[in-house]
């Protein structure tokens, strides 16, 4: 299954540019940019910020801190090195908070493991669009296996007697070890999983299927920023994004201040139904205070079976008191497409926003078409903002609604197979004036849209430059678990030839978008700006003709 997706950060750039003076090493005087000082304050800054994050364990906070840093200091060591550590703690929290992997680790025999481990190796061999390094992936395991073993939670449960001194050798012993094999072939990486394995059992008392997960999750977590190892279940999370449906209460949310921020409720679904509305938030999940869960704990504790039932404790924005929930968790239908309605009866300019790109999108897409037909539409504004992606033939296929031929996108990869050119067919077009609106997390599909739409001149794209991933992604299940990997097959690029990778796509018109105005202590709503230049543009566009 072949995805374009994103897991998104908002950005911020500051540009700052005055000169100092220093002197140098031979009495001269010479000029320094004041930027360059001023950039290793602000490094400075961020990294004091991030270990503080660090030191509370806050590892989904630092990443997104470290993210964030790197874009506007890109190819910094230290900030390097410091995301790609709390990359993998946060990978190991998240992996230990799931209880389905808990459950895998628990039931593989050592044999089995190992199986599972040459298996990733297998996908990653085949199928990722840079050539790997074999002993570069034994070292990322290694590296993951120390970082569990700095873990507090993973040393009580897998080594509980081990003392400090005594890991800090055997990591140094095997280490010095396994540089000192060779490591040309798969079989060379799996033999040293193999060793690390024994050498942990024998000497920490850790169960080897333990110790092989980790070089599993290190050889996958580290090719790039988007492949990863994927649990049982977020696996079945990311084929339910697939499909656009899965079992559950039919909310979206994120953390907030020891609790858990409906930032979206699906109308229908078992939250809907039961009174939750955007921007309640829960505090407890069956009896179980959230501000004592870390979000993917909470998060697993909302998952369940197709009809079984959840407690929540809600409080709402307009009530003083929280109330009691009780809700019935059941399949939920996803729709990738919201909000279509006429926006100017008078001009006919129609609207929708489109969410994500999965399997439903190009039948609602047709739907939403011919509703906006049967009302008039003679000018159509399509909103990708916030967009992460999703499937890249649904990107394609949205595309080909508008465009009569040309290619679409190309896809280049290591493996021949990952090189096509998709193209448009004539048949179904609608002919009906474009707009196309994007911002920074606009991303991958959404990309895809946007880039074919602008390239071909098929329509005007306002908004932000968006965020710049460029790269399609294949979902693997593994036969030796219920697990799968997620892996970088392919580059992307537009009908221009252009990368969209780092390079995202940039708008027609450009439309910066302020911050809300603080009115009495509390943050006043915002106009919509960019979608305002777009009815205008629109109006102005059909008023012309």
């Amino acid at each position: 299954m072949r995805i374009a997706r994103a897991s998104l950060r908002t950005l911020s750039i500051l540009s700052i540019a005055i000169l100092a003076f220093a002197s140098a090493a031979n009495g001269q005087r010479v000029r320094i940019p004041a930027s360059a000082l001023l950039d290793n304050a602000e490094i400075q800054r961020v990294v004091s910020e991030g270990q503080q994050l660090e030191r509370s364990s806050k590892w989904g906070d630092a990443l997104t801190h470290y993210e964030d840093a790197i874009k506007k200091h890109p190819g910094h060591r230290e900030l390097e090195r410091r995301l790609q550590t709390t990359r993998r703690r946060f990978s190991l929290s998240r992996r230990f908070a799931d209880s389905s992997y808990v459950r895998s680790v628990n039931s593989l025999t050592t044999q089995k493991a190992l199986n599972l481990y040459n298996e990733v190796l297998g996908k990653i061999q085949l199928h990722f669009v840079g050539k790997p390094s074999w002993r570069e992936l034994v070292q990322n395991g290694t590296e993951n296996l120390a970082v569990a073993l700095s873990d507090p939670s993973f040393r009580q449960k897998y080594a509980p007697t081990a003392k400090d001194i005594d890991v800090d050798a055997f990591l140094q012993r095997l280490r010095q070890r396994l540089d000192g094999r060779r490591h040309r072939t798969r079989l060379d990486a799996e033999l040293s999983a193999n060793i690390a394995s024994g050498a942990a059992l024998q000497e920490l008392g850790i169960p080897e299927p333990a110790v092989i997960l980790e070089y599993a999750c290190g050889a996958s977590n580290t090719l790039d920023n988007y492949s990863a190892f994927l649990t049982p279940d977020q696996y079945d999370d990311v084929m339910s994004q697939i499909e656009g449906n899965f079992v559950g209460l039919g909310i979206e949310l994120k953390a907030d201040n020891g609790a858990l921020l409906l930032v979206n409720v699906i109308q229908g679904g078992p939250a809907d139904v039961g009174g939750l509305r955007k921007g309640d938030r829960i505090t407890e999940v069956d009896r179980k205070l959230t501000r004592s869960l870390s979000t993917d704990a909470a998060a697993d504790l909302l998952r369940g079976v197709d009809g079984s039932q959840v407690e929540l404790m809600v409080l709402s924005p307009s009530s003083q008191e929280p109330k009691r929930v009780r809700l019935l968790r059941r399949r939920v239908q996803v729709p990738s497409i919201e909000d279509v309605k006429i926006i100017d009866s008078q001009l006919g300019v129609g609207y929708l926003k489109l969410t994500s790109f999965q399997k439903t999108t190009t039948t609602e897409l047709d739907n939403a078409l011919w509703d906006l037909h049967n009302q008039g539409m003679r000018s159509l504004i399509v909103d990708v903002r916030g967009n992460p992606g999703g499937l890249l033939p649904a990107s394609v296929k949205a595309v080909d609604r508008f465009v009569t031929s040309g290619v679409i996108v190309s896809t280049r990869g290591r493996n021949v197979r990952e090189d096509f050119d998709y193209e448009a067919h004539a048949a179904g077009t609608w002919r009906v004036p474009l707009i196309v609106l994007i911002d920074g997390n606009s991303a991958s599909a959404s990309e895809i849209f946007a880039g074919a739409i602008h390239d071909l001149k098929r329509g005007t794209v306002i908004g932000q430059r968006s965020y710049g991933k460029g790269s399609v992604q294949g979902i693997f299940p593994l036969i030796g678990s219920s697990a799968g990997i997620r892996l970088t097959t392919a580059k992307f690029y537009s009908p221009s030839g252009r990368a969209i990778s780092k390079n995202g796509v940039v708008p027609n018109i450009a439309v910066q978008v302020a911050a809300k105005p603080v009115v009495n202590g509390k943050r006043a709503p915002r106009r919509d700006d960019v979608l305002d230049h777009a009815v205008q543009f629109a109006r102005n566009s059909l008023s012309a003709r």
